[in-house]
């Protein structure tokens, strides 16, 4: 759809009166609000966000501006944590019962009947689509790689990390069992083909025999590679499941230096405080960054037949921030058995975040934990953040104010990318339909 506004058709431009997350502009001399909000005048030349000036500041060179009348200028998402490959198979493969077991149930059964190179090259296609046009710019995708799909999915994944070059970033982590990680013949499969695409490492930690083993092969497996390392951990409402605290003190144990990620964390909420206070103090030594799932997690953490969840599912994203820990959220799931809904907005995952994890009263920084901590986490600190000399990816936004941003869905943004605004119209679920009939209904 069109957005709320015209960009001037020339190459040197200004956005003026733009309403920015002062966390998020960096280098620039502007006096923020009670809320973290400053009014600024953005120069746009070419690709490049030349200045970010305090509104009002003199233009010398009388550019064609557009005045945002302080709607709000971010700079392009950043998604630590999702699952392209699994995107958008829920018309032909619902889960039953929406639980965590139904999912994965239903995941492996769909995986095994239908994910040829093509069924996953088009849905990861869409999803690239769509993210793209909600003003996503780089995306950390897992990639399921129990044998023998990760010989199919991994190739489509580089194929679409060049197609998808200088639109979206890709990166890819493998996505097994730990319990796999102890079989040598498959490891080492799987390996080399995490290598030969310039991919990233990872693992689901389920409380299984050689759990500790097989973080450990994991973490001397990536120093001896120069491999970073993407955990999925404790995804459950058990307290005793405490993988976490396990994979930091491999970590310390290795003197590993690379990034390590970890997602869910979810058990960590539903631990006896000391247990938290180690666990994060142990996070904390080890260099670990966490990523919160809110949507996903919510979704499925606690639920059962008839009765109403007793709690949200997420992990103490504050408390581990309070301690230096790099925190972000990401969209996780779309439209599969894990998670029934979304559509890779990063602007709809900051929104929910507010909401579930209290990210408000006061917002302070938090707008980085969907653009500048996941870019540095990532490996890429120069996007997720509005510098002087950066590149203009922007998402501009006719909301004025954190309760009028986090009240509607946006969706008259402009998303610009070098410059420029693209095309925003999503794509149509209709596309998918021939690709997704249900068993039986295929042609």
């Amino acid at each position: 759809m069109p957005g709320f506004a015209t960009l001037p058709d020339a190459r040197r431009y200004r956005l003026t009166n733009a309403t920015v997350p002062a966390c998020l502009a960096e280098g620039a001399d502007l006096q923020p609000d009670r809320d973290g909000l400053a009014l600024a005048d953005l120069t746009i030349d070419g690709g490049t966000l030349a200045t970010i000036r305090p509104a009002g500041s003199p233009d010398p060179e009388r550019l064609p501006a557009l005045d945002l009348d302080r709607g709000m200028a971010w700079p392009a998402f950043i998604e630590a944590h999702t699952h392209l490959d699994k995107g958008h198979i829920w018309p032909r493969a619902p889960n039953p019962d929406g639980s965590f077991d139904g999912a994965l149930t239903t995941v492996r059964a769909d995986r095994a009947a239908h994910w040829s190179a093509a069924d996953v090259r088009a849905r990861m296609e869409f999803s690239l689509r769509c993210a793209f046009a909600h003003g996503t710019r780089l995306i950390r995708t897992h990639i399921d790689s129990d044998p023998p799909q990760h010989r199919v999915s991994w190739p489509v994944f580089a194929e679409l990390r060049e197609e998808w070059a200088g639109r979206i970033e890709l990166q890819g982590s493998a996505l097994v069992g730990i319990d796999r990680v102890l079989e040598d013949a498959y490891f080492d499969d799987l390996s080399r083909t995490v290598r030969a695409h310039g991919g990233i490492l990872g693992a689901v930690t389920y409380p299984v025999p050689g759990l500790e083993a097989g973080i450990d092969r994991m973490v001397r497996h990536a120093i001896g590679h120069g491999l970073d390392l993407d955990f999925h951990a404790d995804e459950t409402g058990d307290p005793a499941v405490r993988s976490l605290a396990l994979i930091a003190e491999a970590a310390i144990r290795h003197r590993f230096r690379g990034r390590v990620l970890v997602g869910h964390c979810c058990s960590l909420a539903r631990q006896p405080e000391e247990v938290i206070d180690r666990t994060l103090d142990l996070v904390a030594e080890a260099g670990l960054a966490v990523v919160s799932l809110p949507m996903c997690n919510m979704y499925l953490q606690d639920r059962r037949a008839g009765a109403t969840p007793r709690w949200r599912g997420v992990t103490l994203l504050h408390e581990m921030k309070a301690r230096g820990i790099p925190v972000m959220v990401s969209s996780d799931n779309t439209r599969d058995p894990f998670y029934a809904y979304g559509d890779l907005d990063a602007l709809e995952v900051y929104a929910q975040a507010t909401r579930i994890l209290h990210l408000d009263h006061p917002v302070g920084d938090w707008p980085r934990a969907v653009a500048a901590t996941p870019a540095e986490v990532l490996g890429r600190p120069d996007l997720g953040r509005l510098a002087a000399g950066g590149g203009a990816d922007l998402v501009l936004l006719r909301a004025r104010s954190w309760t009028e941003l986090l009240s509607r869905p946006q969706a008259d943004r402009i998303v610009v990318r070098a410059g420029r605004a693209i095309d925003t119209t999503l794509p149509d679920y209709r596309e998918l339909d021939a690709l997704l009939a249900p068993q039986g209904e295929q042609a």
